[in-house]
């Protein structure tokens, strides 16, 4: 969290000094509504938001909702965070908080906030994601352009979740169509093929995508791979729409 009076909003990046700020990720920004966390005699900063945000009505708080600040920041609201053992001492149990740990947010204009700063609030502004992680990861590889590439650690950046869902990617592949969506065009976190996906070197082949051998760099593996800064996929305005 940014522990400053001030914060700077970047667009399509998040807040300047964060953890999570990413191109990538609709996570960028952690925002509570204090009426939320007052009635469950949480302090401000426990939760570990980013903002806290007073005098919205609870039915307008809600992913797809947006927030402008008077300097011009704007916030997209993506889908509730949800709760986990990380606050569990706060609350008697964790389904108190449910739908009231915050909501979580991409930058969608750049400004700076601060303390006290005024703003305004449209309700279904934006269709709202997914609160499903699997739907979210569905909702990303679809975007993945042919001729390029995504890792694990991406997709997981793109779903918005945390590190721990790295090993869920291979139970996602299994369960998805290769026909249906593109999954030839993800790698493993080090940049080598899947065995989630027939075919997925001829398919990145037929795409221009250049697929080498690490055989080939007298290494004793036999395991194909795709030199990633060459074709990895690199797209920051997927959540600005």
């Amino acid at each position: 969290m940014v522990e400053l009076k001030t914060l700077n909003l970047e667009v399509g990046y998040g807040l300047e000094g964060d953890i999570n700020a990413d191109p990538i990720s609709p996570r960028q920004v952690l925002i509570v509504r204090y009426e939320d966390i007052s009635d469950l005699s949480i302090k401000p900063g426990e939760l570990r938001e980013n903002i806290v945000v007073t005098g919205i009505e609870f039915e307008n708080f809600i992913p797809g909702s947006l927030l402008t600040f008077e300097s011009g920041a704007a916030i997209r609201l993506t889908f509730h965070c949800e709760p986990c053992k990380r606050i569990a001492h706060l609350v008697e149990s964790l389904k108190s908080i449910q739908r009231k740990r915050g909501i979580l947010g991409v930058v969608i204009k750049s400004g700076k906030i601060q303390v006290g700063s005024s703003f305004q609030v449209q309700a279904n502004k934006f269709p709202p994601l997914s609160e499903n992680p699997y739907q979210r990861f569905l909702n990303f590889i679809i975007q993945i352009p042919s001729g390029k590439v995504v890792t694990y650690k991406q997709i997981i950046k793109g779903m918005g979740v945390d590190n721990s869902y790295l090993r869920a990617i291979p139970t996602y592949l299994k369960k998805t169509s290769d026909a249906d969506y593109p999954l030839h065009r993800i790698l493993d976190s080090q940049g080598h093929l899947i065995n989630y996906v027939k075919q997925q070197k001829n398919k990145l082949l037929n795409e221009g995508v250049k697929v080498l051998s690490e055989a080939d760099l007298l290494s004793n593996s036999n395991k194909s791979f795709v030199d990633i800064k060459d074709y990895l996929w690199k797209d920051d305005t997927i959540y600005l729409e």
